[in-house]
C-alpha cells in the first residue's frame, strides 16, 4: 500500500504542475474522475499501461517516467545511454548532422544539465576571451553565458538574456525537480550582474523576441535563438539533448557570418 500510495501522490504533484485538474486528466486519458482520484489516494493500485497513460498526458519526462514505474514496482521502460556510447552512433550523427548544415550561424546541443555535448565549426568563434577554465570539459553553457569571466562580458543585452536564460532555468527545475539544475540555478543568480551604459542604448524596444547581442571582432553582432528538440524519443539521453540554434537578427551579422 505504501508504494501506491507514493506513485499516486507523484502523478497527483505531476497533475498540479501541469495546472491541471482531476476533470480535466480523466477526460484527456479517457478515464473516469473516480479511478484517477483512487490512484492518486492510493485506494487503487494502478498498472504499468495506466501508469504510462496518465505520464504521456501529463508530458512528464522519460527520465522521471521511469522513476514512477520503478516506485510501483515495475520496470523502466525507456533506456538511457550515453552519448559516447556506440549504440548511440546513429542519433549522435543525426545531431552533428545537423548542427553541421546550420553553418555558418553558431548550433550546439546540449544535455538536460546544459552541458555541451557536440557543436558546429561557428560556436568557438563566439567564445574569444573567455576565461580557460570556463572552457573545460564538460562546458556548461549556462554558467558560460553568464559568468562574469564568460561571454557576460560581451553581451551587450545582459540583463535581458540574462533574465530570458534564468527564467527558462527556473521553469526547467519546476519540471524535474533536479537538484544538480538547482545548485546551477542558486550559482548563476548568484552572480553580480554587469552593467553598462551601452545596454540601457541597445535595449529591446517593443520586441516580441529577446535577441543576444555580442560584442566581437567585428562588431556588435544580433541573434535570435531557437530550441530544437526530437519529437518521438523513446530513449532518455534523446529525449534531454536540446539543439540551441542562432540565426542572424540582422543583416549585418548575416553578412558577417556568410563571409567567414
Amino acid at each position: 500500500m505504501e508504494n501506491t500510495q507514493t506513485v499516486g501522490s507523484l502523478l497527483k504533484t505531476w497533475r498540479e504542475r501541469r495546472r491541471k485538474s482531476q476533470l480535466d486528466l480523466a477526460l484527456d486519458a479517457e478515464i473516469s474522475t473516480r479511478h484517477l482520484s483512487f490512484v492518486e489516494t492510493g485506494r487503487a493500485k494502478p498498472s504499468r499501461e495506466m501508469i504510462l497513460l496518465l505520464a504521456e498526458n501529463l508530458e512528464i519526462p522519460l527520465r522521471e517516467r521511469n522513476k514512477i514505474l520503478i516506485t510501483a514496482g515495475f520496470a523502466p521502460v525507456y533506456s538511457e545511454k550515453s552519448f559516447d556510447d556506440v549504440t548511440f552512433s546513429a542519433a549522435r550523427q543525426a545531431i552533428e548532422l545537423i548542427l553541421k548544415g546550420h553553418e555558418p550561424f553558431p548550433a550546439l546541443a546540449v544535455d538536460r544539465h546544459w552541458n555541451m555535448v557536440a557543436a558546429n565549426k561557428t560556436v568557438p568563434l563566439m567564445l574569444e576571451g573567455v576565461a580557460t577554465e570556463l572552457l573545460a570539459p564538460p562546458v556548461n553553457v549556462l554558467r558560460l553565458s553568464l559568468h562574469p569571466h564568460g561571454l557576460a562580458q560581451k553581451i551587450v543585452n545582459l540583463h535581458e538574456w540574462r533574465e530570458h536564460l534564468i527564467s527558462r532555468l527556473k521553469k526547467q527545475v519546476e519540471d524535474t525537480a533536479d537538484f544538480e539544475l538547482e545548485a546551477l540555478l542558486k550559482e548563476l543568480i548568484a552572480y553580480k550582474p554587469l552593467t553598462s551604459r551601452r545596454e540601457k542604448a541597445l535595449k529591446t524596444e517593443g520586441g516580441i523576441i529577446i535577441p543576444l547581442k555580442i560584442e566581437t571582432q567585428f562588431g556588435t553582432l544580433s541573434f535570435i535563438s531557437t530550441t530544437t528538440v526530437f519529437g518521438t524519443p523513446v530513449d532518455v539521453t534523446v529525449s534531454e539533448i536540446a539543439l540551441e540554434t542562432f540565426f542572424p537578427a540582422d543583416e549585418t551579422t548575416r553578412e558577417v557570418f556568410s563571409g567567414l
